[in-house]
């Protein structure tokens, strides 16, 4: 039986569905990539930011919506599995009709969708509007086919989840090539250190949520188990299920040193970041040790959810290191 709500009971309910801290997360990502990361790279080498504010605040408005479209889409086919894993966070059929929740959806899409596809024409590149109608589309499957697949569903969320980042780049730059043609016509790497910081963030992001998909997985065996679905932890049991998602937080580590030294390849006065290299160990290596080390000595539900919870704190900590970067940039 569906709960009667005050307006502002409602709309507390539609904010916990789409996930409102996750969504807040999305916006300042994007706007992190293009104000902390991309302009100052830019402004060192005596370039600016081409795509105007206000179809950047669509772009972002877009990729927000859609993602919130996506969220509701799953609980509602999430219902009853999510009776048995998660009941006290349950809201559609309790809280929210069942024809409210696809109608939700629905809007969201279309919002999200329509916003994208007025970017894409006014940069001059309608063929970016298969982004907006691709994701939607796949975010559909995942909910109704893909998450009962083995690790499709954790690979398509991880997927998703790298592209926020990438989207100020992928949409930034054509207009660059546009603007500063003449000076890739004379270097064609002038790009390649943006690219270089941007994709990184996205790899970080690929690989912490492809973790974090794999703990959800462990933690919600029981109602996966229960409706059949062919999760790593049903398929291979618990334990295979922990190791491998340790051995993705190791391989975690051993990208970030990479990338590490990567980046000190690219300073020019020569001298070593020791900023960047503590904050480097302080904020993530450390974080992902004690990941390991709870992930290894984990038993419980409780145990599962606080790992999961706390990757989501090491990935923010990823995010965060773009305020200090700007500074940084000389």
């Amino acid at each position: 039986m569906i709960k009667t709500l005050s307006a502002s009971g409602m709309l507390g309910k539609v904010l916990r569905l789409v996930r409102i801290k996750n969504l807040v997360i999305v916006v300042f990502t994007m706007y992190a990539m293009r104000f902390f990361i991309m302009q100052p790279l830019l402004q060192s080498k005596q370039m600016s930011l081409q795509l105007g504010e206000l179809l950047f605040m669509l772009l972002v408005l877009s990729t927000v919506f859609i993602t919130a479209a996506g969220y509701v889409i799953n609980d509602y086919f999430d219902t009853r599995t999510d009776l048995i894993n998660r009941p006290k966070t349950v809201i559609v059929g309790k809280d929210l009709s069942r024809r409210f929740a696809i109608i939700l959806h629905w809007c969201l899409n279309v919002l999200g969708v329509l916003m994208g596809v007025v970017v894409a024409f006014a940069i001059g590149k309608p063929l970016l509007t298969m982004v907006f109608l691709f994701v939607p589309g796949l975010l559909w499957f995942y909910s109704t086919s893909y998450k009962r697949q083995f690790l499709a569903g954790n690979i398509l969320v991880a997927t998703l989840t790298a592209i926020v980042p990438l989207m100020p780049l992928l949409f930034e730059m054509p207009l660059l090539h546009a603007t500063y043609w003449q000076r890739l016509a004379l270097s064609s790497s002038v790009f390649n250190e943006i690219i270089y910081w941007v994709v990184g963030y996205g790899i970080f992001a690929f690989i912490l949520t492809l973790f974090r998909e794999i703990v959800k997985d462990i933690e919600d065996i029981e109602g996966d188990n229960e409706f059949g679905r062919r999760s790593l932890p049903v398929v291979l049991g618990t334990n295979m299920a922990r190791n491998i998602a340790a051995a993705i937080l190791m391989f975690t580590i051993v990208v970030l040193a990479y990338l590490f030294g990567a980046y000190l390849n690219y300073l020019v006065n020569g001298k070593f970041d020791y900023f960047t290299f503590t904050y480097m160990i302080v904020a993530l290596v450390i974080p992902i040790f004690i990941l390991i080390l709870r992930l290894l000595s984990a038993s419980t539900k409780n145990d599962y959810h606080w790992i999961s919870n706390f990757s989501k704190v090491v990935m923010l900590f990823g995010i965060l290191y773009s305020i200090p970067f700007r500074f940084l940039v000389v």
